[in-house]
């Protein structure tokens, strides 16, 4: 059998003497999307972060292409092709959505930066009609859109989406969703971390429940019943 693209062993990370996570394991095959959910304060954030290099792993593993990248530095766990994307960064607003563009594709050889950004602007036709304009005007679904299409530049194998539509107005919540389908439609593998819980689910293909660092539940997505989320999340497992 094919190793999975991203497979996490027994991770446990510490932050002083606390342990924000206590046993992690989780598989994620190629092309699909994988839903972690939780209250607040249960691990989730932690978990893309150390994944992504950006705090240590106290022990356990992480292989991402069949590679092992538990101590990789977080520039090389990019450069691997595994983008993480934190809730309410990643672009530049003073710059215009093509510069926005190019400065990521500057990370690429020269000869394949301009490809690079036209193919992004092509998955994202609505930033392609605002090129011109200054992030800072851009609406906030339409900014997230902009850190996808960043992302999307460096030919990523896997996003990790933390938090994206966190604060964002009902039809800015689409407009994020649709920039998500959109990646999916490119065969970019996804890890949604998400506050609208049954919107996750209903586009996930696999799912993880943190409790307290450490995993409650896991498997299909369409198999998370309402009973097992109301157990872990109570008031937070809104639609």
């Amino acid at each position: 059998m094919n190793e999975p693209l991203l497979s996490v062993r027994d991770m446990r990370v510490r932050y002083g003497q606390a342990l924000a996570l206590d046993g992690v394991s989780l598989d994620l095959e190629q092309g699909r999307v994988l839903a972690v959910l939780g209250p607040n304060g249960a691990g989730k954030s932690t978990l893309a972060r150390a994944v992504s290099g950006l705090v240590p792993v106290a022990s356990g593993s992480v292989r991402f292409g069949g590679s092992d990248i538990t101590k990789q530095a977080a520039h090389r766990v990019r450069r691997e092709g595994l983008v993480y994307l934190p809730e309410g960064s990643g672009v530049f607003p003073g710059l215009t959505v093509a510069e926005n563009l190019r400065m990521a594709a500057a990370l690429l050889p020269r000869g394949r930066r301009r490809a690079a950004v036209d193919e992004a602007l092509e998955i994202f036709p609505a930033l392609a009609r605002r090129r011109g304009t200054r992030a800072g005007m851009l609406s906030g679904g339409e900014r997230q859109m902009l850190s996808l299409s960043r992302a999307l530049v460096l030919s990523p194998k896997l996003i990790i989406a933390d938090e994206m539509s966190l604060g964002l107005a009902p039809m800015m919540v689409d407009m994020v969703f649709g920039a998500l389908d959109r990646l999916r439609g490119a065969d970019v593998t996804i890890v949604l971390i998400e506050q609208f819980v049954h919107r996750a689910l209903r586009f996930a293909d696999d799912a993880v429940l943190l409790s307290r660092g450490r995993v409650a539940w896991q498997g299909p997505a369409d198999s998370a019943q309402q009973e097992v989320l109301a157990r872990y999340l109570g008031e937070a497992a809104v639609a």
